[in-house]
């Protein structure tokens, strides 16, 4: 990962801060992600792990889920959840994103 791209994860990662300090309701409010929109095509969001581009994240590997990640607003078990990189929709549980960071614990 160069610099340029690790300042800008860490620089979306902070300023989602205070979105998970305000709570995941209103990350839980809305539908599901659309693919195809803006913000996940930015992060390179599948709404399966198993379709990610393997060229373009090489890092990635299929047991990473948003289930998983530490920004996920829900429960290991749950189809899917809140996300405050996708505020008022939800991510599909065995989904991925560039922004995924292990669940501590």
């Amino acid at each position: 990962m160069s610099d340029s791209t690790r300042r800008i994860f860490f620089k979306q990662v902070a300023a989602t801060g205070s979105v998970l300090l305000a709570g995941s309701a209103m990350a839980q409010a809305g539908g599901l992600v659309d693919e195809k929109s803006a913000q996940a095509v930015a992060l390179g969001y599948k709404a399966d792990t198993t379709k990610v581009d393997k060229a373009k994240y090489p890092k990635h590997t299929n047991d990473q889920k948003c289930t998983n990640c530490q920004l996920f607003a829900g429960k290991p078990t749950d189809a899917a959840g809140g996300c405050p990189l996708f505020a008022g929709k939800q991510v599909a549980g065995p989904g991925w994103c560039s922004a995924w960071v292990k669940k501590a614990g």
